[in-house]
């Protein structure tokens, strides 16, 4: 295969603990689509932690693990989300955002110290979690005439694959999601039934 079509994620949120010289750390650590979700993720957490100083976080989103963005939050630059985000680019997770909340001890723990503990709170939530791997699939709209409907249905059924949406009428629509490495052969045989429209939709 040219490409890898399944990348590791985690399942749920999870949270782990790290303290150092009395400051605390905690990761949290949430399986997300889209950048769209972080601003409610932390807003939550800053209901929750009221007390806490800083609420620095890394994001790694997309399948081609090409999308990320990381947020220090008032701690000195590159000692928070830099080393967030390098635990996520090691350990090769994608579609997951990692917020840590510090509260601090009275102790500075300087940048060395900050960087280890940003780290090891990262660490300790993704350990708390279950890392699953997931196929990247493509979503594609099929337009066809209701008397095509079971040479349709056939390839459906014959190639597993996963209906998302659909709608049967004179005109008849099916949205569906394909692996990426099964891609070809499903649209070399749709293309074969006459009158068939396809439209690629997205990645997810």
């Amino acid at each position: 295969m040219l490409f890898d079509d399944t990348y590791s994620t985690v399942k749920s949120v999870s949270e782990g603990i790290f303290r150092d010289k009395g400051s605390k750390f905690i990761g949290y650590a949430y399986p997300i689509k889209s950048e769209a979700e972080i601003k409610e993720i932390i807003n939550k957490l800053r209901a929750e932690h009221s007390k806490a100083r800083h609420f620095c976080w890394a994001i790694r989103i997309s399948t081609d693990r090409k999308v990320f963005k990381l947020n220090d939050d008032g701690e000195p630059s590159g000692t928070a989300g830099r080393p967030i985000l390098n635990t996520l680019l090691s350990t090769d997770l994608t579609n997951v955002l990692v917020v840590v909340v510090r509260y601090f001890g009275g102790t500075l723990l300087g940048v060395p110290g900050l960087i280890n503990a940003y780290k090891n709170a990262t660490i300790e939530a993704l350990n708390a979690n279950e890392i699953i791997t997931k196929t990247v699939n493509d979503v594609y709209q099929i337009n066809f005439d209701y008397l095509m409907m079971n040479d349709v249905m056939r390839i459906v059924k014959d190639e597993a694959l996963n209906v998302i949406a659909q709608h049967f009428d004179n005109n008849c629509s099916i949205e569906f999601e394909v692996r990426k490495s099964n891609l070809n052969q499903v649209l070399g045989k749709l293309e074969k039934i006459e009158g068939v429209e396809i439209k690629y939709l997205t990645t997810v």
